[in-house]
């Protein structure tokens, strides 16, 4: 199991901290099987808020992505649609278990310097650093 830290639209990341959005879509996962995703948010906030436990993992047809996560998916099916426009397969992290840091952190509080495209594998000791 691992830890990744998510670039993740500000919009998106309200919806997760409050309980809305309970499934982060990509257009591809991680190699390895994840267990947490750290919540970097993007533009114009630019820091780590907080974190959420993964509950499971998907790869499916999009249209049947869109059927299994619609109720709790948090985003409209036309931006779901766009963001998929011409993708065979769609992927999603079921979230569980939401942690809103009490302080946000910048990157480079763990020793990076760039914000991840859309994500990157986070190292323990990168990871108690956002513990305290």
């Amino acid at each position: 199991m691992c830890k990744l830290l998510m670039s993740i639209n500000p919009e998106h990341v309200e919806n997760i901290l409050a309980g809305r959005k309970k499934f982060e879509f990509r257009k591809r996962l991680a190699n390895k099987s994840v267990d947490t995703i750290i919540i970097y948010s993007t533009s114009p906030v630019m820091k780590i808020v907080g974190e959420v436990k993964v509950k499971d993992a998907y790869e499916k047809a999009p249209s049947t992505l869109w059927e299994y996560t619609k109720k709790n998916a948090g985003i409209t099916r036309k931006k779901y649609r766009e963001y998929f426009t011409g993708c065979k397969k769609a992927f999603a992290y079921e979230l569980e278990e939401v942690k809103k840091y009490e302080k946000d952190f910048n990157l480079e509080e763990i020793g990076i310097y760039q914000a991840p495209q859309s994500f990157i594998y986070i190292s323990d000791e990168q990871y108690i650093k956002l513990q305290k």
